[in-house]
């Protein structure tokens, strides 16, 4: 019976149903503003399937800082490719326009494991088309929506008829997020079984039987009012959601599969699944209770194996981030000098 089951059966048309395009027309009204760009070349499939980190001719801002432009040809070098992509640059610098500030995202993924390479105190933040492809281009999440292998893996596919894939950009409005305020939920089978906090951190706040009692309610019934009659698919999914700041609404981030590649966060799908087979009508809220709680943060960034070179790491060591700069530039002027 798929009560017993971990995982509801996965098909192409499932996994389909959680990309961007998909859910986002039902959901705008209670979602962040976004623009979806498609179809996108195969030439800018090429560009972020291609190695190293760069950015196209023409996108950069031509009156920020930049390297200088040795270093740029010989990224480019590096690569042994050249991408430009000017229709595509004046569409997103409409869409900073008209939003101020945006974050991308493709069909299924978002850069977050990028955010290093843009200023820490508006992280994602993206001003100009240049900014985009390098959080995209920094990114080994947004790998998963480049192959069609790994979009449909493990799913029940017909090899002689691949399902039909289009690569897809997602522009969305930048705010300031308060983290705290992130929760993800789980939807079996048409119940809400339970919500988990998103961000790895300790809050004394969230620790209040007041707070997380609002917390469950004003979730449960955004659920029941904005989303449950709304979710026309299979009614096996996964939502995040940013609380407002007085946890009295909701406004809904993502939607994933109910699958092994979303993230329990504080729950495992054998927990999902004992609490779906329990059949309490309340779901079951997971907040980390704690500075030592196993997943607990304690203050160390999100995704920092993906932030810097080995190199950078032994260098930084004890070090002001000013003389840290200093250090790195001078290392990189010195292996340019070695290899002249």
């Amino acid at each position: 019976m798929s009560s017993h089951r971990i995982f509801p059966l996965q098909t192409s048309d499932y996994l389909l149903s959680f990309q961007f395009s998909a859910w986002y027309p039902t959901f705008s009204s209670i979602s962040i503003k976004s623009t979806i760009i498609r179809p996108l070349s195969q030439a800018f499939k090429e560009y972020l399937d291609s190695d190293g980190i760069f950015v196209p001719e023409g996108s950069e801002n031509v009156f920020a800082e930049s390297p200088p432009s040795d270093q740029e040809d010989e990224d480019d070098a590096a690569v042994g490719q050249s991408f430009s992509f000017p229709d595509l640059d004046e569409r997103i610098r409409q869409i900073i326009k008209e939003y101020g500030a945006i974050f991308p995202k493709l069909n299924f993924s978002s850069p977050k494991d990028a955010s290093w390479v843009l200023p820490p105190s508006s992280p994602l933040k993206c001003t100009y088309p240049s900014d985009v492809y390098i959080l995209l281009k920094s990114s080994d999440f947004i790998s998963h929506d480049l192959n069609i292998d790994t979009v449909f893996e493990g799913c029940q596919c017909d090899p002689s008829n691949p399902p039909s894939y289009q690569l897809e950009l997602v522009l969305r409005k930048w705010y300031p997020i308060d983290r705290s305020r992130e929760f993800r939920c789980f939807v079996r089978e048409g119940r809400l079984i339970g919500i988990s906090q998103r961000d790895t951190n300790f809050y004394d706040f969230m620790n209040e039987p007041q707070t997380q009692n609002k917390i469950l309610e004003t979730l449960r019934r955004f659920w029941e009012d904005k989303i449950k009659s709304e979710w026309h698919g299979q009614q096996d999914y996964v939502f995040d959601v940013l609380m407002t700041r007085d946890l009295s609404r909701g406004h809904v981030l993502d939607f994933n599969p109910y699958a092994p590649r979303t993230d329990p966060l504080l729950f495992t799908y054998d927990q999902l699944l004992s609490v779906f087979t329990q059949g309490s009508s309340t779901p079951e809220l997971r907040i980390i209770n704690s500075p030592l709680h196993p997943v607990a943060s304690r203050n160390a960034p999100a995704y920092q194996h993906n932030m810097l070179p080995m190199e950078a790491l032994v260098l930084s060591s004890g070090r002001e981030i000013n003389d840290f700069s200093d250090l790195w530039r001078n290392e990189i002027q010195q292996s340019v000098n070695d290899d002249d």
